[in-house]
């Protein structure tokens, strides 16, 4: 018996607390670092297995806060695609993820369950250039909990990205709901690095002197 609980406890199933006694142990967190990448259209780094799945995709008008981020007019038309992500096999968020209709003109009719940014950038040209992020606790509705498999009013981190191409206008709006108990986001801070001593000036090169002409009659 306690050689089994030996080997659950090495294999983080089960964590050991002295006095105490045996718990079954969290599951490991996910993390993400924030770190710039280069790319605004791209799934934030995590470690771990991480698979995507579309839920669904949709057309409709630029209403409430998706056509704010995008400057859209309300008679503009987005796409709507909704994604759920998973980290080792299981829930870790729910993405809604909205782009100009007039950039990705099929995606309702050719939605790839994979890859999908890479869709838009070859397909549509749609790379995006910088994007602005936040992230703030939030608790969840019923339709998250029931996608997520938490219970109602749990704990979650909203993030929320707007991406812009090189022009500087609003390409992607995205906002994804991570659980609380499975997401955690780390910073890396370093000191500003000073700057370099201009390298010395290269004197110029001399030039022969001469003297004045001498002219024979």
């Amino acid at each position: 018996m306690r050689a089994a609980a030996d080997e659950l406890v090495a294999s983080g199933l089960l964590r050991r607390e002295h006095g105490r006694g045996m718990f079954v142990a969290a599951p490991a967190k996910t993390m993400r670092e924030l770190v710039p990448n280069g790319r605004g259209l791209a799934m934030p780094l995590t470690r771990g297995t991480v698979s995507g799945q579309v839920l669904g995709c949709s057309v409709g008008r630029a209403e409430g806060t998706p056509g704010r981020r995008l400057g859209a007019a309300p008679q503009d038309l987005l796409v709507h695609v909704t994604r759920l992500w998973r980290a080792e096999g299981r829930p870790l968020s729910l993405e809604h993820l909205y782009i100009p209709r007039e950039l990705v003109p099929d995606l309702p009719t050719h939605t790839p369950q994979a890859g999908l940014h890479a869709h838009l950038e070859d397909s549509h040209r749609s790379e995006g250039y910088e994007a602005v992020q936040s992230t703030e606790p939030v608790l969840v509705d019923e339709t998250e909990a029931a996608v997520l498999e938490v219970p109602v009013l749990s704990p979650a981190l909203l993030i929320e990205r707007v991406t812009t191409d090189e022009q500087g206008r609003p390409v992607e709006y995205v906002r994804s709901v991570y659980r609380g108990d499975r997401y955690r986001v780390v910073s890396r801070l370093s000191p500003p690095r000073p700057r370099r001593a201009p390298a010395d000036p290269v004197p110029p090169t001399p030039h022969a002197m001469t003297g004045p002409e001498s002219v024979v009659s």
